[in-house]
């Protein structure tokens, strides 16, 4: 009974884990509103070393259509303008020496349908790898009822849990495509 809670609970939070990182990946996707997600990627040169720009400014949004950087230190202004324009990001950063802005530009119809095709196709690799944590997880329960340590019942109880959660977090990366590209298809 216990070795099938360890495998139900592993392949629950595997399955958590995939759900964050799609998240945290289409986060950073462009909907042509301004957000500072979509800086979280950059990594900005400060003293030979590669750190994320949260670290080293001050990222806001004062309104739908511009971004906002305040550097800590003044120097490194020309170091964070190369970073986001080196990103690919579609942004061009506008600095008065010690503030940078960054009008983010609408999306044009076929930019947003590109991006769409982006997402789904992100949020199939995350169920396909949800799949593969449900195919694992069945398989180490399957080897336990073949070595005896669980019964036949256990095994189908185990199997029946995890499609369960296998349905729920296919149910959820399913929701957060359908909120992000609401988000994105909206003008």
């Amino acid at each position: 009974m216990e070795h099938t809670k360890t495998i139900v609970q592993a392949a629950d939070s595997h399955m958590k884990s995939t759900l964050q990182k799609l998240e945290a990946e289409i986060a950073t996707i462009r909907t042509g509103k301004a957000s500072p997600a979509l800086l979280d990627g950059i990594k900005v040169d400060y003293y030979g070393n590669k750190v994320p720009l949260k670290q080293v400014a001050n990222v806001a949004v004062p309104d739908p259509k511009l971004i906002t950087v305040q550097p800590w230190e003044k120097p490194l202004v020309g170091e964070i303008v190369k970073a986001i324009q080196t990103a690919n990001l579609g942004l061009n950063p506008q600095s008065d020496g010690t503030f940078i802005r960054i009008p983010v530009p609408p999306l044009t119809e076929e930019r947003r349908r590109d991006l769409v095709k982006a997402v789904k196709h992100l949020v199939e690799e995350s169920k396909v790898a949800v799949r593969n944590v449900r195919r694992d997880a069945i398989e180490k329960a399957k080897k336990l009822e073949k070595e005896h340590v669980i019964s036949e019942d256990d095994m189908r109880r185990v199997q029946k849990e995890i499609q369960d959660l296998t349905d729920k977090r296919t149910e959820e990366l399913d929701k957060a495509f359908a909120a992000k590209e609401k988000e994105i298809m909206s003008v």
